[in-house]
């Protein structure tokens, strides 16, 4: 399943996509896509439907993020070879990670904000996991059992916020829009190998980015099974799982986003994002 949140921010209805295409309501069958939705007794019963006997959605419709009520929103850093080496950091022993603020999370076509002083706006196309059931001390061999589906996100970041302002990645990361989510979240059972996903992404038409989550050093599983080992994972959470090279610390010269400026990305069979550069 395609399972999406659609509507006016803060308004958001459950819906799912069928195979056409097709927005379809979900209201009928489940309030919201919140960790309980998201649970496998909840998912099996959605599955059941019938797509075709849910009301069809028309019109042009704003996608939320696909999941809300999140308690944690977990990114992985330095998670590419490549991408370790275009910013000048070793290779890491093992996965490096950090919180981004829940606030951060927004629609998949949402602008996003230039914050306040920002000098160093950047992108990442990532692969991100959310939880279906509670995750604590669990085995890598385990880890996807514990995954609802995967979704598209953009870590977006702002550099000098994140290294030159002291204390922890997390203040260059957090901003209001700083999580474009979605724009849909698709069951892992339609993902024959999360490990081999294609990504790209553009800034105004220009490719910037081109990778695939074969590359990445720690595994999607690898990475769910680690962080559960400091922090419980639950049903909801958030883990997206770092990006390849291509983003604007790493160009010669640096290159970052400027407000009118335009960000499309994607990943097979997840879908796609556009977002572009706006002032607070």
């Amino acid at each position: 399943m395609k399972l999406v949140r659609y509507g006016a921010k803060g308004a958001e209805k459950p819906g799912l996509i069928d195979k056409s295409g097709q927005l379809r309501d979900l209201s009928a069958h489940i309030k919201e896509l919140d960790g309980a939705a998201y649970a496998p007794d909840s998912l099996k019963k959605l599955t059941a439907l019938d797509p075709a006997s849910l009301p069809a959605v028309s019109g042009q419709q704003r996608l939320g993020a696909p999941v809300t009520g999140i308690s944690k929103f977990v990114a992985i850093g330095l998670n590419y070879s490549d991408h370790a080496k275009e910013t000048g950091n070793p290779i890491p022993a093992e996965p490096i990670f950090f919180l981004k603020a829940n606030t951060a999370l927004s629609g998949p076509n949402d602008a996003v904000e230039k914050p306040r002083g920002s000098t160093k706006l950047d992108w990442e196309v990532e692969i991100a996991a959310i939880i279906g059931t509670t995750a604590k001390y669990v085995s890598e061999s385990d880890a996807l059992n514990h995954v609802a589906g995967y979704c598209v996100c953009n870590d977006v970041s702002e550099r000098n916020f994140q290294i030159e302002r002291l204390g922890q990645w997390t203040k260059g990361k957090s901003h209001d829009t700083f999580g474009p989510l979605g724009p849909w979240l698709v069951t892992k059972d339609e993902i024959a190998d999360v490990q081999k996903l294609s990504m790209w992404l553009d800034v105004n038409g220009q490719r910037r980015q081109t990778g695939s989550t074969e590359t990445m050093i720690f595994s999607m599983a690898k990475c769910i099974s680690y962080v559960s080992q400091f922090m419980t994972l639950l049903p909801g959470d958030v883990v997206t799982t770092g990006t390849p090279p291509g983003v604007g610390m790493g160009m010669k010269p640096p290159t970052f986003l400027n407000v009118g400026d335009v960000v499309t990305l994607g990943i097979e069979g997840l879908g796609e994002q556009r977002q572009q550069i706006i002032e607070v």
